[in-house]
């Protein structure tokens, strides 16, 4: 007889753990209300007289309690199932011990791979982790549904998050109002922290506040330097005080009030630099964060903007010093640059910016682009106007608001989280019939809208007082203390997200064709966009709740989804075989296409993805050719709302290689040059889903960085356009 249990698994059927455990309990009653052996040995002959092939361990156990109850042991029974009681109390809680052993070993490919951000053999890192597995551990045990653990276990959808979810205050990212917070003051760890007068101050402080911020969620946040601007202006009026008062010439003040101002604008932004990068959140990382640098923010203050700017990319150009002394590419933070036209055209006024940006792309990966223009026709609030703003970290973006007082409102708002659905699991379990594959779409979505739900239901029990920085400093609210936050997941303010992976496999596997194919292919998978859309319009006019559609940045998740799914369908060609599947409605990696192309048809998808997601194309080293570079941002800015351009600019600390260190055939990463293949002494940053990661990546996330296409090569501008 075999024995079922509760995980699914079968073993051999053993009378001798039957007997183990009715002699447990035993020795828990008095010896009146003992079973003898005999008893026993007669309920284990019962149960093999049922000649059953296979029973649920369950049942067994039923079984045992009905026998023992029909012979008067009912103390003894009652022992029995406390005893049954209490192993599956262990049973459900002895899960973690496994997976905070492997955490602290270090050996463990898993958590050293888990987040390209975190380097997991670092205590600081190891202690978010430790919390993690046991909020994990909860959130699977108590506050999740079954059928949606098991959804999530099997990938067919993605509970992101749940290292954080056991803190029901915890969201997912947001927009800082830095401006309120700079202007009005604000409170850090219950010390008042008033209007600064100096920029160097105000940056300082600007780093404060989103060290204080991102440790008090989980996601990305997003500042933008235009708040910063107005304090450029206060250190100029005090460096000409000071130089007035020594009674100098108009001309020796403004000699001397420029360079001084320059070099505080220097000194500022190289102090906030390097406070990002080496401070570390609760989070156990460097704050998660994006800069936003847009000109069209402000009219008043533009000048002072540009200034601020100009000094950042140029910094950035520049990069941060490793252990070792040499410039590398940081991770963070992001930097963001809106397209114009006072700087996307050679005749603007601050193209020398737009030139600046295209350098630094070239040589550190960042700013990734968003036109203002795409935006505007994408992003229409109630009055009719379009709007543009960044996104919240790496591509999260809010959809239009406007308050009370008619006017649009975007800082200071957030996402309250997100659920993914696997597009590919919903294909191959329709098994290429396309009225059960939509009809399993919605089983789908239904599951991924009570997941979400569970999401609001949560953080909606949350009051100010969790986190003061957030919700009555300015950070997002100045609401009172023990105010619920409740009204703000309401009315559009926030967002929550549903997610989605593999629109490309799911495609191919349906159609045959691959969603970039102009025709049967392409129309198939903007339905499927169409109809994650129309079930988030739903769930919002029945729940005034802002669900939109989200391009995920799996990371990790996308080599878990890989294997779920060859576990469940086996081996197919061309969607199961590889350990990753396709981020979002990305062309596949593998495909040739021009990088215009690509650009100008994932626009249609971006489009049909309001809740955020970011286009790239991969390039060779451009830093010899900022043409190419600033034809193709001229691109986006005519065609698509948010992109980024993928360069390659690592280090070997063994030889001194700079350019691009290489991946072999077993997914490991060495130097062309000396052959160094010791990660400790190699620095590599790659674009992982929309942000800079450098900390390495798993195996399925390193396969597919191993097979990206170069979209465009180091060419001149004209031929790689043709």
């Amino acid at each position: 007889m075999k024995i079922i249990k509760r995980d699914g698994h079968m073993v051999d059927y053993c009378p001798e753990k039957i007997e183990a455990a009715i002699m447990k309990a035993n020795q828990e009653v008095d010896e009146e209300d003992q079973a003898s052996p005999t008893q026993i040995k007669n309920i284990i002959k019962y149960i093999e007289k049922l000649g059953k092939k296979r029973m649920l361990v369950e049942d067994i156990q039923d079984i045992i309690e009905e026998k023992l109850m029909s012979i008067g042991k009912y103390a003894l029974a009652k022992k029995y199932i406390t005893y049954r009681y209490t192993r599956e109390l262990v049973r459900k809680s002895n899960t973690t011990d496994l997976a905070i052993k492997e955490l602290i070993d270090g050996d463990s490919e898993y958590w050293n791979t888990e987040n390209s951000n975190k380097n997991a053999k670092i205590i600081t890192t190891q202690r978010d982790y430790i919390a993690g597995i046991t909020s994990t551990d909860i959130t699977r045990r108590f506050l999740l549904p079954e059928d949606i653990v098991r959804a999530h276990d099997d990938g067919i959808i993605h509970f992101h998050d749940a290292d954080y979810f056991a803190q029901n205050a915890m969201h997912n990212c947001d927009l800082i109002n830095l401006e309120d917070m700079l202007q009005n003051g604000t409170s850090i760890n219950g010390v008042m922290i008033e209007k600064p007068h100096r920029f160097l101050t105000a940056m300082t402080i600007a780093t404060q506040i989103i060290t204080a911020v991102n440790s008090s969620q989980y996601g990305g946040v997003t500042i933008t330097l235009t708040h910063l601007a107005p304090f450029v202006r206060e250190s100029k009026k005090r460096i000409e005080e000071r130089y007035k008062k020594r009674k100098l010439s108009k001309e020796e003040i403004e000699q001397f009030t420029k360079e001084d101002l320059a070099k505080e604008i220097t000194d500022g932004v190289q102090t906030f630099q390097y406070q990002i990068n080496s401070m570390t959140t609760t989070n156990g990382q460097a704050p998660f964060l994006s800069v936003c640098m847009y000109l069209g923010e402000t009219e008043e203050y533009k000048e002072e903007l540009a200034m601020i700017i100009e000094e950042v990319l140029k910094q950035r150009i520049q990069g941060m010093k490793n252990e070792c002394g040499v410039y590398i590419t940081p991770a963070f933070p992001k930097l963001l640059y809106v397209l114009e036209e006072d700087n996307i055209h050679k005749d603007s006024k601050y193209w020398y910016l737009t030139e600046l940006a295209a350098k630094c792309t070239a040589k550190r990966l960042v700013p990734d682009y968003i036109s203002e223009k795409i935006m505007k026709q994408n992003k229409i609030d109630k009055n009719g106007n379009g709007q543009c703003y960044p996104c919240m970290g790496c591509r999260s973006f809010l959809t239009p608001y406007v308050d009370e007082n008619g006017k649009p409102k975007y800082y200071g708002r957030f996402n309250q989280g997100v659920v993914t659905i696997n597009l590919v699991d919903v294909a191959l379990s329709s098994d290429k019939d396309m009225d059960a594959f939509w009809k399993i779409m919605d089983e789908r979505l239904e599951l991924c809208h009570r997941a979400l739900q569970i999401r609001h239901k949560r953080l909606s029990q949350a009051t100010s007082d969790v986190a003061p920085i957030l919700w009555q400093h300015g950070a997002l609210a100045r609401l009172k203390k023990g105010e619920s936050i409740h009204e703000l997941l309401h009315h559009g303010y926030s967002t929550i997200s549903l997610g989605y992976a593999g629109l490309y496999e799911c495609v191919k596997y349906m159609t045959g064709k691959s969603h970039t194919d102009h025709a049967e292919g392409t129309e198939f998978g903007l339905a499927v966009m169409r109809k994650l859309n129309d079930a988030c319009k739903m769930w919002k006019e029945a729940e005034d709740i802002d669900y939109s559609v989200y391009g995920t940045p799996i990371e990790a998740t996308t080599y878990k989804f890989a294997k779920c799914l060859r576990e469940r369908f086996g081996k197919i060609k061309g969607i199961t075989d590889r350990d990753y599947i396709t981020n979002s409605y990305h062309v596949p990696v593998f495909e040739e296409i021009d990088a215009f192309e690509k650009l100008s048809l994932e626009s249609e998808f971006q489009k049909l993805s309001p809740g955020g997601a970011i286009s790239y194309v991969e390039t060779a080293n451009l830093t010899n050719n900022i043409d190419v570079v600033l034809e193709v941002i001229q691109f986006i800015y005519d065609h698509i709302m948010y992109a980024e351009l993928n360069t390659k600019s690592d280090y070997c600390q063994e030889c001194g290689y700079t350019g691009e260190i290489l991946i072999d055939d077993n997914l490991e990463w060495y130097c062309p040059q000396c052959g160094n293949r010791d990660h400790a002494k190699l620095n590599v940053a790659r674009r992982t889903c929309g942000y800079i990661g450098s900390n390495f990546w798993n195996k399925g996330r390193t396969q597919e960085i191993k097979e990206r296409v170069v979209h465009i090569d180091n060419k001149d501008a004209n031929e790689a356009h043709a």
